[in-house]
């Protein structure tokens, strides 16, 4: 499939048009392989936007864009995934990043399913259904989450981009597990205004896409900035893999996949060193009540949970509860804990341009195993469990986090996780581009 950008340069040179684009994709996405990938196809509204004189000369060209059931569009209500919020009023407004990419020339294709109330990285929806991965037609596996619909579109082709939302991983696990690229920006650069929260401290906008250079073009729009890119190669760049906890249990494809690429760096010159940080060990204590999510969640959800308790998944609604006994001394000591670890994280990762980890430790497992039935929750919160444990430490860190996939073809998707602290977004994008050419030339 042709990124973003290779098939707006299509369309530049007459080659193709936004409506020839966008045909193929809103066939993909009515097709039986999304099941449950979508709740809501628009597609006359996405064919007058690919049809509007002078689209093709905007950033995104009038091609396919998903939004994520948390986020607002005008005259459609936001469920956030969730039956209880199902009569919903209609949106008055776009949701501030919805209106940046219709601005820049989206064909917005319709609102993708997610988690309930983006309370967990699986990607499992009870009331809806669970998409499945496309990266194994054999067997139905998770997508993950919780922007799994979104991750869904990008992979098989429906969309160019799928708008989501990351809190503890929920653009990187998707697209992980997905095969896709996903970016988690810093928190501060792309405004929430619309977007139903989960966690206001650490909710972040951001976007899934085919490629690093289309993640960058994505993240322009959603930012409203340029990134800087100064190319540099890696034998200029300086790596720290992070052994404390970051690589504990990986399962042995995702071993290899990591191992392999790290090979790829250093074999390009890229200078690898591997580094302890124990701080990361310290936050499961400093969350040990239910840390921001639960508080935040909580707090929003209350009155909501008192009157359709019931209507929510229960694993999500055992979750959010947790915030309930969490004392507002608890919660402000939280948020000075916090200020000091990121501090002592940001003097450990002094110096190195990026830090390396896998994404999540595990390839995607099947539906089955983890979907809602007896017996099943235990599997289901040790995965979840898993699968936010590496990407949910830049989000404590206020930082910014690619993940691209690294695995060799033919396999089941693995990602390679390139973060650092807050505003180190165009130097892990430039790295990013750097990484993603060489393990693309490692597999010629």
């Amino acid at each position: 499939m042709h990124d973003l950008l290779a098939t707006r340069a299509l369309i530049a040179r007459g080659q193709s048009s936004p409506a020839d684009e966008l045909a193929p994709c809103l066939e993909r996405a009515a097709s039986a392989a999304h099941a449950h990938a979508f709740l809501h196809l628009d597609a006359e509204a996405a064919r007058a936007a690919a049809a509007r004189p002078g689209v093709e000369r905007l950033p995104l060209a009038g091609l396919a864009v998903s939004v994520k059931d948390l986020f607002d569009v005008a005259g459609q209500p936001t469920a956030a995934g969730s039956a209880v919020l199902a009569g919903a009023p209609p949106a008055a407004a776009d949701a501030a990043a919805v209106a940046r990419l219709r601005a820049a020339g989206a064909a917005l294709l319709g609102r993708t399913n997610m988690t309930e109330f983006a309370f967990s990285g699986v990607g499992v929806n009870p009331h809806f259904g669970t998409p499945a991965n496309p990266a194994d037609p054999a067997v139905p596996r998770i997508p993950g989450g919780s922007s799994s619909g979104a991750a869904v579109s990008v992979a098989s082709g429906a969309a160019f981009v799928g708008l989501g939302s990351d809190t503890g991983g929920s653009i990187r696990i998707p697209a992980a597990l997905c095969g896709i690229v996903g970016f988690k920006s810093t928190q501060r650069l792309v405004p929430l205004d619309g977007a139903l929260p989960l966690s206001t401290t650490l909710d972040t906008a951001c976007a899934m896409t085919r490629s690093v250079r289309d993640a960058v073009a994505v993240h322009e729009v959603l930012a409203g900035r340029t990134v800087a890119l100064p190319g540099k190669p890696l034998a200029q760049r300086r790596f720290a893999v992070v052994r404390t906890q970051l690589l504990d249990g990986l399962d042995l494809h995702v071993a290899r996949a990591f191992e392999a690429a790290l090979r790829v760096l250093r074999d390009a010159g890229a200078r690898l060193e591997e580094i302890d940080l124990p701080c990361i060990g310290d936050l499961a204590g400093l969350q040990a009540t239910g840390g921001f999510t639960a508080a935040e969640s909580y707090a929003w959800h209350r009155d909501l949970l008192a009157a359709h308790g019931d209507g929510y998944d229960p694993r999500v609604r055992t979750r959010i509860a947790r915030g309930e006994a969490i004392r507002a001394w608890e919660y402000l000591a939280l948020h000075r804990a916090r200020a000091g670890w990121i501090a002592r994280m940001g003097d450990a990762l002094a110096g190195f341009d990026a830090a390396l980890s896998p994404t999540v430790p595990i390839v995607a497992p099947p539906i089955a195993e983890v979907a809602p039935g007896a017996g099943r929750d235990e599997a289901f919160f040790r995965t979840n469990a898993l699968l936010l444990r590496n990407p949910s430490v830049v989000n404590m860190l206020d930082g910014c986090g690619l993940s691209l996939p690294c695995q060799p073809p033919g396999s089941l998707p693995v990602g390679l996780m390139l973060w650092h602290g807050a505003l180190h977004d165009d130097t892990i994008l430039d790295c990013g581009l750097a990484v993603e050419a060489a393990l693309a030339a490692g597999r010629a």
